[in-house]
């Protein structure tokens, strides 16, 4: 698929002042797809693979980077909380049911 490229203007004098502390124009376009990946991850706009591809990080290093914004790789709600442990204790039963029958018949 090809790429599309997206461009931002700034101000000379601003560009002049970053790029004296490093951030060269790849180094300022490789840190604006990182935080706008992080900002569509959160506001959930992108999945966390398609974030991650938008980053140019490879998915571990996107999950620390994450972490480092305080920005949670997995957010539910209180009814999602709910409905995850209820199928944590069904399948806690059904393993208990299966493995003490199991027992049994030895």
């Amino acid at each position: 698929m090809a790429n599309v490229q997206a461009v931002i203007d700034l101000p000379e004098d601003l560009y002049l002042s970053l790029s004296s502390v490093g951030l060269t124009r790849d180094k300022l376009a490789q840190e604006s797809r990182k935080l706008l990946a992080l900002k569509f991850f959160k506001s959930k706009l992108l999945s966390l693979g398609k974030a991650t591809e938008l980053s140019g990080l490879s998915k571990w290093d996107f999950i620390d980077f994450l972490g480092e914004n305080e920005v949670a790789v997995v957010d539910f709600d209180d009814d999602e909380i709910g409905r995850e442990f209820r199928a944590v204790e069904q399948v806690k039963k059904r393993l208990q049911r299966k493995s003490s029958g199991s027992m049994n018949g030895l």
